[in-house]
């Protein structure tokens, strides 16, 4: 089984050819899909100029749209049989792709979530995120019937055939929710978790996510139960 490796990028110059390095590393034939969502520091030109060398494929945003937007634009060019989103910072390493992918391959799963929670190794950060975290999955289990750990997880990966038909719409962080709430809803669909190690940041190194987008959340949970 191919993968398809989609990557939004918002301004990441500093991780991005790390994360890149250890995709390359990784044991499976693939391809890697690129989407620039509007960088203005360099990242645009500087993962231009590597996809060529490469062959990497390599979209842009004029402006920045979203994470779930670039996830859109991403999706929509996979060709293989399996997708995976891959954040472009440091915090979700691709060696954790065995773990990810196994219930796939032996035909367990459809959907396979990397939850930080379920024992596996990470760094010890804020507290009040991982609250947040929890209440949020509590949450959307709560309208999904689902009993997931780490609904806000990066770490996705599905059969091509269960994501790509998906009607998604959010632009930013609210993808996470919305992708949990429509694959709920599909007869016979597998969903499995599996634990895997998590080397989050701190605003000082750049994370972008919110208290807002804990809210937009809520909202996008509520919503797409009602909806779609």
């Amino acid at each position: 089984m191919k993968l398809s490796i989609i990557i939004p990028v918002y301004n990441e110059q500093e991780t991005i050819l790390q994360v890149l390095k250890k995709i390359e590393e990784t044991p499976y034939e693939k391809e890697i899909i690129i989407v620039d969502d509007g960088s203005t520091d360099g990242s645009c030109e500087l993962l231009s100029k590597i996809s060529k060398e490469k062959g990497y494929t390599f979209i842009t945003h004029p402006r920045n749209r979203g994470k779930g937007a670039a996830l859109r634009s991403g999706i929509t060019l996979a060709k293989n049989d399996i997708v995976i989103i891959q954040d472009s910072d440091l915090e979700y390493d691709p060696a954790n792709y065995p773990k990810l992918l196994q219930p796939l391959f032996d035909n367990q799963a459809d959907v396979v979530y990397g939850s930080r929670f379920i024992g596996s190794p990470h760094r010890v950060l804020l507290f009040w995120h991982y609250l947040a975290n929890s209440a949020l999955t509590l949450f959307s289990n709560i309208f999904t019937n689902l009993n997931l750990t780490d609904m806000e997880t990066g770490y996705k990966a599905f059969r091509r055939e269960i994501i790509q038909p998906l009607r998604l719409r959010s632009n930013r962080f609210g993808f996470e929710p919305e992708v949990t709430q429509k694959i709920s809803r599909i007869k016979g669909c597998r969903i499995y978790e599996v634990g895997i190690s998590y080397f989050g940041r701190d605003y000082t190194e750049g994370k972008k996510i919110t208290w807002k987008d804990g809210i937009a959340a809520i909202y996008f949970i509520i919503r797409y139960w009602i909806t779609d």
